[in-house]
Parts: structure tokens; C-alpha cells; sequence
């Protein structure tokens, strides 16, 4: 078992201030795998000031060269990517080859397109409304917390700490207790780049501890969150006694609308995004809305995909899904498909239990319902686990009323070879994001929700103006 309780703090790695050890179980065995500490109030505190220290150094450090330290730290995270895809599929279940290719991959993703953004990024500028000496500049926050969740370590870490790193913050990253071992990986990367000390640093401990720590403290700017609705709230209400930014990344409930002209491969595409990661995922297409005159056909290709779906250990290389995160996850899951069985959704696939063969390890089947309706809670809460809603619609105007009716607001999809409708809905989604037939958003485009998805943008430009105050001048003297 791994030894892992040391934080690293101030550019070294340091023994907690009091023993609190934390098992990380692999989530494919059930059994630990590593041993972590849990901060408390003193690590907390000697972490925010070891940035506070390093703070006017490292914002005084012109641009350019913290880009350039952002490349070196994108080499050494390139050469020992194979280290970290083995971390992420050891703590949180992901698939060998999956974790290397989506889940290691995410982070040199958006390292490198931070970095393309941040070299065309006008640090100070003229106002353009005519007025001589009117100019606006980018200053960083200041010291700010992080803390990530468990689900997409890395894509959340480098989409908090890399834009941090460029506009000059110094930061404390608290990655989630349950999947810590790829972000103290991530902190060696730091250091073997050149990081100066102070700038990162990493405290482990959960929610209730370091978590609400980082959250009130007074030396903190700013808290970067992705995770829970339910956190996102409490973390909210505790940062407004020190008046910091909050940035939430939160929960979602995406629609995906499926027209009857949709193209042949819209339904099983759906499906498969939707069993990703083992359905572990906020912007996850979780209810599915056909036409009606698709709808049975819909159903046979949702049914069959999800069937070809294999499930097995996430330190088996091949294309399938892991396990659910741990024990509380597996209940809440097998949980809201008894709901949906209860509640007189038609159950096209999978169900309770885990799948034939897999004794041991959070192993869900991949699970499909048919004939939902709004009202049923698996159309109306987020699972988080592999397993689709399907309903019929049979207007655009239902399936949109249907699709905005949730408080969450993060990713909506749509499948139809009508461009003006496709344009249509895409503008009427009530949501952060809305993506058409499989497309992607773009290479540094930002991500984040509306409602009660939050409302933080993450990526490219809009990410490190997350982590910028704009200070408006006049009188500058050209």
C-alpha cells in the first residue's frame, strides 16, 4: 500500500501537523490502496501562507515567463503521462487505456490551450471608447483555493491551477480525499518543472476540514470548486463572510433531443456518451427526448448499445467501463434505479445489482429506462452512474420545455440534419453549454453552466480572466 501522507507545502513535502490517516480504496478491488493524511486548521494555514509569501514575487513575474514555466511543467507532464493514467485508474476506477487517452489526456489538453490563449492575451489595453490614457488591465486575484473532485481529476486540476499559474495567482489545491493520488502525482510534475516554492501547494482532507478551511479564510481571494450542488452552496455560504470570488462548477442533468431526422448514428452516440466514464460525469447526456416517430427505433438501437457495453476492472486495458467511485456511490445508484423501476419507468436493460461475473469492485450495469416522464426522479436528479431516461416528445416546442425544465443548467445536446432547427435550439437551451450532432465546442472554449450548475467558465481566455480583477486606469501615459 502506498504511503502518501506527506502535503506538499512551500516547495517541499512536509509531515502534517497531526495524524489523521485516510484509506484511498481502488474502487475495481474494494480494497485500500493508499494512505493519505488529512490536513487540519495548522496545515491549512502554513499552506496559505507559503502562497501568501510567494504572492508578490511570483505576480510581478512578467507573463512570458510564466507561460514558459507552463510549458516546462506541460513536457514533464507529457514524458511521465503513463505514470499518471496509472494513478487515475488505481484511485477512481477509470479504465487503463480510457484513463490514459481522456482522463491523463485532459490535462496536456488544456494546458496546451491555456497556453495558446494566454500568448494572445492582452494583459493591458486601451478602453476603445476614444478617451486618451482610458486602459483597462488584467491583475490576478491573489491567493486563491482550489478544490477539485474525483470524477475527472485532471481535467479539473489543470483547468484551476494552470490558468492560476498564468495570471499570476499563488494557490492551494485540496484534491478530492477519495482520488488524491493523480494530483500529489501532479505536484511532482510541479516541482521537477521549476515551480517556485509557494506558488502551489496541496493539502489533503475533505469538505467539512480543509475543505471549509480554504473556504473562510481570510488569506484567500478567491475558492475554485467543481463538484456537488449541494457543496457548492455550503461553500458559498461560507466564503461570503470574507466576501472572496466564488467560481462553482456544479452539478447537471443534460438533455439530449433526438429529432426524427436525425442521422443514423445520433442514438447510439448518445448512449455511448452517456455510459463515458461510467456515466461520471456533470455534463453527461442523461435524458434522452425522441420524436415520436423515432421513438421505437430509438429504443432497439439504446437498448442494444448499452448491451454491447462491457464492464470490467479498471486495471484491464480495452475499450469498457469501470467501477462506480466507492460503496456510497454504488447505493445511491442502485438506489434511483429501484426509483425508476418503482415509479413505472420501463427498464430496457441492466438494473440492480452488479453485472454477471463482477462479485467484488463498485461495478453498476449499464442501465437503460424507456417511457419517462418529466416528473419520474431519474429525469429530474443526477445520478452520476450509467444509466439513461428515454421519453417520446412531439413538438420542438414540448421537447424544449421538457429539456429547460431543471434547476441545473450545464450541457444540452441535440441530434437533427436541419440546420435552422438545430440553430434554434441550440440558442433556446437554458444552459452554459449546448453542443449539436456529436460536434465539439472547440479548443479552448469555456466550461460551465448556468443555475444550479454554477456559473464558472472554465478554459481558454474566459479561464484565466476567472483568475484576473480588471482594474480600469485613466491617465496613462503612453
Amino acid at each position: 500500500m502506498l504511503d502518501k501522507r506527506k502535503f506538499y507545502i512551500d516547495g517541499a513535502w512536509v509531515t502534517p501537523a497531526a495524524a489523521r490517516d485516510h484509506a484511498v480504496i481502488d474502487p475495481s478491488t474494494e480494497e485500500a490502496c493508499a494512505v493519505i493524511s488529512l490536513g487540519d486548521q495548522a496545515d491549512t494555514d502554513r499552506a496559505v501562507a507559503a502562497a501568501r509569501a510567494a504572492l508578490p514575487g511570483w505576480r510581478a513575474t512578467p507573463p512570458a515567463e510564466r507561460i514558459a514555466l507552463v510549458e516546462r511543467l506541460i513536457a514533464v507532464y507529457t514524458r511521465r503521462i503513463d505514470e499518471m493514467a496509472e494513478a487515475i485508474s488505481l484511485e477512481m476506477g477509470a479504465p487503463i487505456d480510457f484513463a490514459l487517452r481522456e482522463q491523463a489526456g485532459a490535462g496536456t489538453w488544456h494546458m496546451t490551450n491555456f497556453v495558446n490563449a494566454a500568448k494572445d492575451f492582452l494583459w493591458i489595453h486601451p478602453l476603445g471608447d476614444g478617451t486618451p490614457g482610458a486602459m483597462i488591465s488584467y491583475e490576478p486575484v491573489g491567493v486563491v483555493g482550489l478544490i477539485t473532485p474525483w470524477n475527472w481529476p485532471m481535467n479539473q486540476v489543470t483547468l484551476k491551477v494552470t490558468p492560476a499559474l498564468i495570471a499570476g495567482c499563488t494557490m492551494v489545491l485540496k484534491p478530492s480525499e477519495e482520488a488524491p493520488l493523480s494530483s500529489m502525482l501532479f505536484a511532482e510534475f510541479i516541482d521537477e518543472a521549476g515551480i517556485p516554492a509557494g506558488v502551489f501547494n496541496l493539502v489533503n482532507g475533505d469538505g467539512m476540514g480543509v475543505g471549509t478551511q480554504l473556504s473562510g479564510h481570510p488569506d484567500i481571494e478567491m475558492i475554485s470548486f467543481t463538484g456537488s450542488t449541494r457543496a457548492g452552496k455550503a461553500i458559498s455560504k461560507t466564503a461570503a463572510e470574507t466576501l472572496k470570488r466564488v467560481c462553482l462548477e456544479l452539478g447537471g442533468k443534460g438533455a439530449n433531443i433526438v429529432f426524427a431526422d436525425a442521422d443514423d448514428d445520433a442514438v447510439r452516440r448518445g448512449v455511448v456518451h452517456m455510459m463515458e466514464n461510467t456515466g461520471q460525469s456533470c455534463n453527461a447526456p442523461s435524458r434522452m427526448l425522441v420524436e415520436r416517430p423515432a421513438y421505437d427505433r430509438a429504443l432497439e438501437i439504446a437498448k442494444a448499445t448499452a448491451e454491447g457495453i462491457r464492464v470490467a476492472s479498471g486495471h484491464e486495458a480495452g475499450d469498457h467501463i469501470g467501477p462506480v467511485i466507492n460503496q456510497s456511490q454504488f447505493d445511491k445508484i442502485q438506489g434511483l434505479i429501484a426509483a425508476g423501476i418503482k415509479e413505472g419507468a420501463t427498464l430496457l436493460t441492466g438494473g440492480l445489482g452488479r453485472p454477471e461475473g463482477l462479485n467484488k469492485g463498485y461495478f453498476v450495469r449499464p442501465t437503460v429506462f424507456a417511457d419517462c416522464t418529466p416528473d419520474m426522479t431519474i429525469m429530474r436528479e443526477e445520478i452520476f452512474g450509467p444509466v439513461l431516461s428515454i421519453m417520446p416528445f412531439d413538438t420542438e416546442e414540448e421537447a424544449l420545455r421538457i429539456a429547460n425544465d431543471t434547476p441545473y443548467g450545464l450541457t444540452n445536446y441535440v441530434q437533427s440534419q436541419d440546420g435552422a432547427k438545430v440553430n434554434r435550439v441550440l440558442r433556446a437551451f437554458h444552459s452554459g453549454m449546448a453542443v449539436a450532432n456529436g460536434q465539439s465546442r472547440g479548443a479552448g472554449a469555456p466550461f460551465g453552466g448556468v443555475s444550479a450548475s454554477g456559473r464558472a467558465r472554465e478554459g481558454g481566455r474566459w479561464g484565466i480572466e476567472e483568475f484576473c480583477d480588471s482594474k480600469s486606469i485613466g491617465g496613462w501615459v503612453e
